[in-house]
C-alpha cells in the first residue's frame, strides 16, 4: 500500500499581530514529526512517505506529482485543525480513496473531523491502531471493530470502540522511521542554542490531571513507559544528533522507571545531551534522580511552573505548591541543569498581575521562561468549565498566545503587557 503521512504547515493566527501589529509573542520551534515517524516505523510492509509542510511549505504539489497514494494520514494540534481539514479536502478532491486524521486534536475532539472529506479518525495513540486500519483496508475489510478507529458519518454520530491502552500500544520493538525525514534534518534546529535536535519518546501520557492540559486524550489518561533498551536504540539511531529531546509529557512520571532509564543511558555512554520534561515536585522529592540524569547527560529540563501562588495553582488542578516550585529551582541550579520554565498568563490578569510576574522573572534563576496564554483547549476540563465564556471559536487562534475568552483589561492593553513580558523574559534569558 502506498501511504503518504502529512505534517501540516505552520498555520496558527495571531490576534495581537493582526489587530495591533504586535509580533513579539511568536514562539515557534520547528521539530521533527515524531508521531508520523512512529507510525511509519510500524508499517514496514508498505511504501510510506512523510511530507513535512513545516519544513517544506511548498511540497504538496511535489508529493502529488510522485503519484496518488492509496492512503493519506494527517496529524495536527488544535491550532492546525482547520488546516488539516482543508488539506484532507484537497486530497479527497484529487482522488485519494482513504483519508485518515489523527493527532491530539482528533483524540480530544474527534467530532470536529466528522466530515465528508475524511474517511477515518484515529483516536489516541495510533501506532498500533493505525497499522490495524491499514491492514484491514488492504484486505478489503471494514475496520469497524478496531479500537481507537472511528469511521466518519457526516451528519450523524461518531461511533467507535474505546482502546484500553497498554504498553503494547507503543509497539516499542519497532523504531521510528527516522530515515523518512533525513532530507529535512537541517530544519530541526533550536536556533537559540545553535544545535540540531532529535526527538525520542520514552513515555506516553501523564499521571496528573492539570485542568488546562490536553494530554489525557493521547492514551485515555494512562501513563505508559517504554523499555530502557528500546529508548537507547532510538537515541543511537540519531547518531549524528548532539541533543535529544525526550518528547514526553512527563519523562519522570514513574520515578523508578526513570531511574532505570537514567542508569541505562549513563552506562551506555551515548555522549548526548538531553532535554526532558519534569514536574517540580519530582525534582524536590527525588533530587538523587536529577543527579543521576545529570551524569547521564541531562542538559535542561522543562518545568510547568504555570503560576506564582497556591490559589491559582489549585484552580488549575496542578496538585503542586509555589514553595515547591521555588525549591525545585534551587535543586536544579545546584546541579547545573538549565531550567526552561513554563508560565501561563490568564485573560483575567490585571496590570499588577503582569508586573508581579515580570518582577518574579527578573529576579528568578530560571534560564528561559516560556509564557503562554491560558486557553480552553477542546477536550480539557478547563474547556468544559469555560465553554460558555469562549468568544472566539476559530481554532486557528488556539496557539496559546491568544485570549479566546474575554480579557479583564482592554484587549489591546492585555496584549501590549503580554508582549512586553515575553520580550523582557527573552532579553533576560540566561541561555
Amino acid at each position: 500500500m502506498q501511504i503518504l503521512l502529512i505534517n501540516p504547515p505552520n498555520c496558527g493566527r495571531s490576534i495581537p499581530e493582526e489587530r495591533y501589529g504586535i509580533t513579539s509573542v511568536r514562539q515557534i520551534f520547528r521539530g521533527e514529526p515524531l508521531a508520523l515517524e512512529e507510525l511509519a516505523g510500524n508499517l514496514t510492509a508498505h511504501d510510506v512517505r512523510i511530507l513535512d509542510l513545516k519544513a517544506e511549505p511548498d511540497g504538496l504539489d511535489r508529493a502529488l506529482n510522485q503519484g496518488l497514494p492509496d492512503l493519506v494520514g494527517l496529524t495536527g494540534v488544535t491550532c492546525e485543525a482547520n488546516t488539516v481539514r482543508r488539506l484532507a479536502g484537497e486530497f479527497k478532491a484529487a482522488g485519494v480513496k482513504n483519508v485518515v486524521v489523527g493527532g491530539i486534536h482528533a483524540s480530544n475532539d474527534p467530532a470536529f473531523f466528522n466530515h465528508e472529506e475524511i474517511d477515518y479518525i484515529c483516536i489516541g495513540l495510533g501506532k498500533l491502531s493505525f497499522r490495524e486500519l491499514v491492514e484491514a483496508l488492504e484486505q478489503g475489510r471494514q475496520p469497524a471493530d478496531i479500537p481507537g478507529i472511528a469511521k466518519t458519518s457526516p451528519g450523524g454520530q461518531l461511533q467507535w470502540l474505546e482502546r484500553d491502552y497498554r504498553e503494547d500500544d507503543l509497539v516499542s520493538h519497532r523504531p521510528p522511521a527516522y530515515q523518512l525525514v533525513a532530507s529535512y534534518r537541517d530544519h530541526y534546529r533550536l536556533e537559540r542554542l545553535k544545535v540540531t535536535m532529535g526527538f525520542v519518546v520514552s513515555a506516553a501520557g501523564c499521571p496528573h490531571r492539570c485542568s488546562f492540559c490536553c494530554i489525557k486524550g493521547q492514551c485515555g489518561g494512562r501513563y505508559l513507559t517504554r523499555p530502557e533498551q528500546e529508548v537507547i536504540r532510538d537515541i543511537e539511531l540519531l547518531a549524528d544528533i548532539p541533543v535529544i529531546r525526550l518528547i514526553d509529557a512527563n519523562t519522570f512520571g514513574n520515578p523508578e522507571q526513570a531511574r532505570r532509564l537514567g542508569e541505562a543511558i549513563r552506562a551506555a555512554r551515548l555522549n548526548k545531551q538531553f532535554l526532558a520534561d519534569v514536574r517540580s515536585d519530582t525534582v524536590v522529592n527525588h533530587p538523587e534522580l536529577m543527579q543521576l540524569w545529570r551524569e547521564a547527560g541531562l542538559r535542561a529540563v522543562i518545568i510547568g511552573f504555570e503560576e506564582l501562588d497556591d490559589r491559582r495553582l489549585t484552580a488549575m488542578n496542578k496538585a503542586n505548591r509555589a514553595a515547591i516550585n521555588r525549591e525545585a529551582v534551587g535543586v536544579l541550579q545546584e546541579l547545573g541543569i538549565t531550567i526552561v520554565g513554563d508560565f501561563i498568563v490568564s485573560p483575567g490578569y490585571h496590570e499588577e498581575d503582569f508586573q508581579r510576574l515580570s518582577d518574579y522573572l527578573a529576579a528568578s534563576r530560571i534560564d528561559l521562561p516560556i509564557i503562554t496564554v491560558l486557553t480552553p483547549l477542546p477536550g480539557t476540563a478547563y474547556h468544559r468549565q469555560q465553554r460558555n465564556e469562549i468568544i472566539n471559536h476559530d481554532l486557528d487562534y488556539y496557539t496559546l498566545t491568544n485570549a479566546v475568552t474575554p480579557t479583564r483589561l482592554a484587549e489591546e492593553e492585555f496584549y501590549r503587557l503580554y508582549a512586553e513580558l515575553v520580550r523582557n523574559s527573552h532579553q533576560q534569558a540566561k541561555l
